[in-house]
């Protein structure tokens, strides 16, 4: 089909990893009944606490977590984007930021480790280093769907416009950047970066993040968005844990690329 609907969850996690699956599952329901095709969640959905209990939190995949989510695809018959979750990672105490797509079926069709960790320190207003909890991944990952061609990031991977290329070369259609954006960066950051990787990859964006004060960690920003290839915000959430959804128009992002053909103008002898 050249149209489908997607939906972006925008939540307040907090340090219950249980109370925060049931939510993103109420999420998946309200989204069906809204007619979504994709559902996508926020970067660690299941589990924002002390980062000291990343690995406590953390499963294998496919897991407890992954096999909600897939239970709720079946049931629904539509794709669910994790966002992502703590991955188990066999590195010491570390952990991966992992995101999942599971089809209809309830398979498991893509996985993708967060590849750009957020280590910064802005002065006391932000002062992380995700690296020491949290072990990089090593791909691009790039999945064809019976939708369209989704391509996988999370949160700090949006500064690297490289990445986002990368994936509008290999075939992606819509870009996925689920995300705990902090207030303090975001206010001036987030819409003007997710606006940029629309643009410069004529794909649609989907950003579903968190919102609210978090445990042991700075405030999110929120403002879960989904943008189309000509840069547009076509819906933005609330201040408030909701579920926002949009039309994603497959044959208007091909008018897009015809009329202004940047991804086949690119000069790679140069950079």
């Amino acid at each position: 089909m050249s149209t489908f609907t997607i939906a972006a969850c925008q939540m307040d996690s907090q340090d219950d990893k249980e109370a925060n699956l049931t939510q993103a599952l109420d999420f998946i329901d309200e989204a069906a009944q809204k007619g979504a095709d994709v559902v996508s969640l926020p970067e660690m959905f299941s589990f924002m606490g002390e980062k000291e209990a990343y690995s406590t939190h953390a499963e294998p995949v496919p897991g407890e977590t992954t096999a909600a989510l897939a239970d709720k695809a079946t049931t629904h018959g539509l794709h669910v984007h994790s966002g992502s979750f703590f991955e188990k990672a066999g590195d010491g105490d570390r952990v991966y930021n992992t995101s999942v797509v599971i089809d209809p079926d309830g398979e498991i069709q893509a996985q993708y480790r967060k590849t750009h960790l957020f280590d910064v320190t802005i002065g006391d207003e932000v002062v992380t280093q995700e690296s020491k909890h949290v072990a990089p991944g090593d791909d691009v990952t790039v999945v064809e769907t019976d939708l369209a061609t989704f391509g996988l990031s999370v949160c700090y991977d949006l500064r690297f416009s490289e990445l986002y290329r990368s994936m509008a070369m290999q075939g992606a259609e819509v870009l996925f950047v689920p995300a705990a954006f902090t207030l303090f960066t975001g206010k001036d950051h987030w819409l003007p970066l997710l606006k940029a990787r629309a643009i410069e990859t004529q794909c649609y964006v989907v950003a579903a993040g968190q919102i609210g004060d978090k445990p042991s960690s700075v405030p999110s920003f929120g403002k879960s968005v989904i943008i189309d290839p000509w840069g547009n915000v076509i819906r933005m959430a609330s201040d408030r844990e909701e579920v926002v959804t949009a039309e994603v128009d497959l044959d208007y992002l091909a008018e897009v690329r015809q009329k202004i053909p940047c991804l086949e103008h690119k000069r790679d002898e140069l950079y």
